[in-house]
């Protein structure tokens, strides 16, 4: 039995050094002077440490700001999408009604649209409608783009949830708010931080939309968009790239940590049912 299970033990592992090498390798280059970056021979481990392109980083102009705006942008898309989302998977997951399937299937689709396909589009009606450097457009399409995946999940996590438990207190007089309110919704939270945190994600990371968006108004920026302004035409500081980068990691890295449990929780809840 443990031999037929090593090849995909090996592939597995692959798939790790694969997956987290990357990582490891920014993280170790932050730490490294210059002179061992451009080196000839790869240091795989930094043999004189420094901070000095975490100085960098965090002295660069803009920094404090940048950082306000992803996380403004990036937590209210969360929100509302949140918000909207767990009305719309109620819908999906507890009621029937007439075009249900097709909008299921229509929500789907949304999902697995690139969001590039919407790139051109949003420019134009951003343009148009005289939204070109707001980060309230960036916002809204943060929005749209979570949307879907959202829905998707909380659907799964809703239907996961015995309707008997809202019948039961229905009966001892609850209306049916009430009962979603006190019954349903604190067993949704680990589906609701499961969603939250890699909407969060998403929208933390995109950089297409920020870039495209955010043109003449440089203080709306979001530190995606701002990673970039270390290469220029004399070159590219990798130093304080990759500083930059491993600090842009971290928020996410801690929220996932310190929510792992619920997290997992959430999303094997939410594929128990479709």
């Amino acid at each position: 039995m443990k031999l037929r299970r090593l090849p995909l033990n090996v592939a597995a592992l692959g798939v790790l050094v694969v997956s987290v090498f990357p990582v490891y390798w920014m993280v170790v280059t932050a730490f490294k002077p210059t002179r061992d970056i451009q080196a000839d021979t790869p240091q795989f481990l930094p043999l004189h440490p420094t901070l000095d392109h975490f100085r960098t980083a965090v002295g660069a102009d803009g920094f404090a700001l940048f950082w306000r705006n992803s996380l403004l942008v990036s937590a209210t898309a969360v929100v509302l999408a949140l918000a909207v989302a767990l009305l719309a998977a109620f819908a999906v997951a507890r009621m029937r009604w007439r075009g249900r399937k097709a909008f299921i299937l229509m929500v789907f689709v949304a999902q697995m649209a690139p969001w590039e396909a919407l790139l051109i589009p949003m420019f134009i009606i951003a343009r148009d409608t005289g939204m070109l450097d707001k980060l309230s457009m960036l916002t809204l399409i943060y929005f749209i783009v979570t949307l879907p995946f959202t829905i998707v999940t909380l659907r799964g996590f809703l239907a996961a949830i015995p309707p008997e438990l809202e019948e039961a207190a229905q009966m001892d007089g609850a209306g049916r708010a009430v009962a979603f309110r006190r019954v349903v919704l604190p067993l949704l939270a680990p589906g609701l931080m499961s969603t939250s945190l890699f909407g969060f994600i998403i929208a933390w990371n995109e950089f297409a939309f920020a870039n495209a968006l955010i043109i003449k108004n440089q203080d709306d920026r979001t530190l995606p968009v701002w990673l970039s302004s270390f290469s220029n035409v004399f070159g590219t500081d990798w130093g304080a790239t990759m500083a930059a980068a491993s600090l842009f990691m971290v928020p996410v890295l801690l929220v996932f940590l310190v929510l792992q449990r619920r997290v997992t929780t959430g999303f094997i809840a939410g594929a128990v049912k479709g």
